[in-house]
Parts: C-alpha cells; structure tokens; sequence
C-alpha cells in the first residue's frame, strides 16, 4: 500500500520549529567561521563550497533537495574501492 505524505501545512506545522532550529544552528557555524582568525583563508575551502552549494540547492524550489545535498557531499563512484573484509 504507498505511503501518502502529510498535506503540506501539517508537514510545515509539524517540521517547523525543527526547521528553524537548523537553520539558526548552521547560521551560528557560518558566523563562527566568519569571524575566526584569518576568515578570509576559509573562502576557497572546498568544505566551505559544499555548503554554499547546499545552500543554493535548498533555495531552489524544484524539489529533490535531499537527494541533490547528499550528491554534493558524497565521493564520486571510485570502481577501484576494495569491498572492506570481515574480521
């Protein structure tokens, strides 16, 4: 049987203060690191790019947010990688 998904003012009033806290924890990092010493070398960090590019996903509208933030801070496929061996 699928899973209908909660109307979308149930998911905002039940995901809403979650939210909120979220964003208000990333925006305290990204001061934190604005104002650390030498902020300025932080601007080409690669680890600061995928949060930028996160950011802009979340701002787009189209949907698939979660799928496409996740490709943003995943390796790409490596057909080299060993399987890991169990102990």
């Amino acid at each position: 049987m699928p899973i209908t998904p909660l109307p979308a003012a149930k998911t905002l009033d039940t995901y809403f203060l979650e939210a909120r806290s979220k964003l208000l924890d990333l925006a305290g990092v990204l001061d934190r690191i604005g104002r650390g010493q030498d902020a300025a070398a932080t601007d080409t960090d690669p680890r600061l790019e995928k949060i930028r590019q996160a950011l802009e996903v979340l701002h787009d509208r189209s949907g698939g947010r979660a799928e496409r933030i996740q490709k943003i801070f995943s390796l790409d496929y490596d057909s080299g990688w060993e399987k890991p061996v169990s102990k």
